[in-house]
């Protein structure tokens, strides 16, 4: 008796071990389509979890994304650690050749300026320099001439506009402060564009778009920046824009797409091209390109396989529900020229 009863333990402690060796990543086969790993841009995150729901109902593959920031996702790809990043912040041709990666546009969108005023409940509007100068600190209140200057009839009230940040390195942060270095020599020579920078005067940072959305709609009298849609999520007021034709345009699918055609992507550079205070009377002012960033070494696996399928399924079946979302649709020609790289 005491036998069967010492057998039965054995069997079962084996199958224990057995499943924590799978559970914790020892090296049992994993079944097909278990999943694919992604890291990296917050700006496409809303699209991205679309993406992923959507594509494993469809295919049965799962697509594991996690938006750590454009700089995290690099970080990552860098270690092994994940299969592909997004970054906002395109890598040069020099960082393409040393880790032998490939990088194409995966969307394109809007950076929008979000506000959370006292007493103010439409959409008020900015100019480039006076952005510029709310993040620079010498527009300190929101009843500023300047400000007033832009929004005549709108009842701004005497208060401190508290400026909320990204805190982590970010690809919008790039795009943003490449507009503002665009649109303000004084932004240019004294903090310039990057995915973390040293900002001037007093900011409160915040982890992620999600983290900016949320710390503006918290706080009265708070501005901030992010990618449309979590402005939208969010039901927080976003700024008009006073573009590069000197027009004032709304944040919408629009005035995104006005700007997009303006863009001359190539593959000879990693299609490497900011769409920042783009030409025309129509285009939305502060837009970013998300790139997807691969090891060339992964193409050739059955995990590259996978990534190519799903883009592929992204490029096609997945750009109504970037639309749906207010990404600009990539253009076919662009499709076609990104496809060639594989």
């Amino acid at each position: 008796m005491k036998r069967k009863v010492i057998k039965v333990v054995v069997v079962a402690v084996v199958v224990m071990l057995s499943v924590m060796l799978v559970g914790c990543g020892g090296k049992k086969p994993q079944a097909q389509n278990s999943g694919i790993t992604g890291a990296g841009s917050s700006f496409i995150y809303p699209l991205f979890s679309q993406w992923a729901t959507d594509y494993s109902k469809s295919n049965g593959t799962q697509i594991n994304y996690q938006s750590i920031g454009s700089s995290g996702g690099i970080a990552q790809l860098q270690s092994g650690t994940v299969l592909f990043a997004c970054t906002d912040q395109p890598q040069t041709t020099d960082q393409l050749t040393k880790n032998n990666w490939i990088q194409f546009p995966a969307a394109i969108g809007g950076i929008v300026p979000i506000t959370n005023i006292s007493g103010v409940t439409g959409n008020i509007t900015l100019s480039g320099t006076v952005l510029a100068n709310i993040y620079l600190g010498s527009i300190k209140y929101w009843d500023d001439a300047a400000i007033k200057a832009l929004n005549p009839g709108v009842n701004l009230p005497h208060s401190q506009i508290v400026v909320v940040r990204r805190a982590d390195g970010s690809g919008t942060t790039f795009n943003f402060t490449s507009y503002l270095s665009a649109v303000s020599s004084t932004w240019k020579s004294q903090v310039g564009a990057n995915s973390t920078v040293q900002w001037p005067g007093t900011t409160l940072g915040a982890q992620g778009s999600s983290g900016v959305a949320s710390q503006v709609k918290t706080l009265p009298n708070s501005i901030g920046y992010v990618e449309y849609s979590y402005a939208v999520q969010n039901n927080l007021q976003m700024c008009n824009m006073q573009n590069s034709a000197g027009k004032v345009v709304s944040p919408n699918l629009t005035s995104f797409e006005a700007a997009a055609a303006n863009a001359n992507y190539s593959a000879a550079n990693g299609f490497n091209t900011l769409l920042v205070n783009m030409p025309g009377a129509g285009s939305w002012p502060i837009m970013a390109t998300t790139f997807a960033v691969i090891p060339k070494s992964v193409l050739s696996t059955s995990n590259g396989n996978a990534l190519k399928t799903f883009f592929g399924w992204a490029f096609s079946d997945g750009q109504k529900t970037a639309e749906n979302l207010s990404y600009v649709p990539l253009p076919a020609s662009l499709v076609k020229s990104i496809q060639a790289q594989f």
